[in-house]
């Protein structure tokens, strides 16, 4: 299918930390084992002319990936408004960590999705498989250790996930719902909790499975478009 990995790509080029984690930044990494998995893969970043999400990237696009932290509002409404069309019309989209307080989240949760508990003091991560029959969890099994990662605890302020398959707990006793799955449209969201930039998340197999296997139930199915709006005649033929 044909992936497009969208990333601020500002805290790579900033923090030399970050850049020792993720050389060719987060995009990159991402980039490279979806690729692996025998993908059709783009990068995009912020600061590319409209964020590298031209409509023409967008069409193209089956799957969009989205890591976002401290630029949220730089991104212009009107890239929003192109990628929540293309959601509804059926394209795929997984928002990755701090991915949840972003423009295009928040408006396809209708919800301020920012509103949680989070602190970074280098806590272990333990994440259960709560849904292991589901597409997401193909392979893995029935939790997946982080040595180090941020904390982030409830209350979650998104609507109730129409699919849980992740629940994360950490040292400090915090519990957070770290895999969600939703529908809008015509379109799948998945929201992954883990992957802080300092930490070398998306270098963990366990973790590049999940999100292979994400892009894979995202992506669209073949879905015929349905037409709304004013009809004078009536849709269907009746026979009498």
């Amino acid at each position: 299918m044909n992936i497009t990995v969208w990333n601020e790509y500002r805290h790579e080029l900033s923090e030399e930390k970050v850049g020792k984690v993720y050389p060719k930044g987060i995009h990159g990494c991402i980039a490279d084992f979806l690729t692996a998995a025998g993908h059709n893969v783009t990068t995009a970043t912020l600061d590319m002319p409209e964020h590298g999400l031209t409509q023409e990237v967008l069409d193209n696009t089956d799957v969009l990936f989205w890591w976002g932290h401290m630029a949220h509002g730089e991104v212009k409404d009107e890239i929003v408004d192109r990628v929540y069309k293309r959601v509804m019309e059926g394209m795929g989209m997984v928002v990755l960590h701090s991915g949840h307080a972003s423009k295009i989240f928040q408006k396809l949760m209708g919800t301020n999705s920012g509103f949680l508990r989070w602190r970074e003091n280098d806590e272990k991560e333990i994440m259960w498989n709560v849904n292991p029959s589901h597409p997401i969890m193909k392979g893995i099994g029935a939790n997946i250790v982080i040595p180090q990662e941020e904390t982030y605890g409830e209350w979650f302020h998104i609507p109730q996930p129409d699919e849980l398959v992740l629940i994360s707990w950490f040292e400090g006793g915090e519990v957070f719902r770290s895999g969600c799955c939703f529908r809008r449209g015509m379109g799948k969201i998945f929201y992954f909790k883990p992957g802080h930039e300092t930490y070398p998340i998306y270098h963990m197999p366990e973790v590049q499975k999940i999100l292979t296997n994400a892009a894979e139930w995202a992506k669209p199915e073949g879905l015929v478009p349905i037409k709304a709006g004013h009809f004078p005649e009536p849709f269907v033929e009746i026979k009498r």
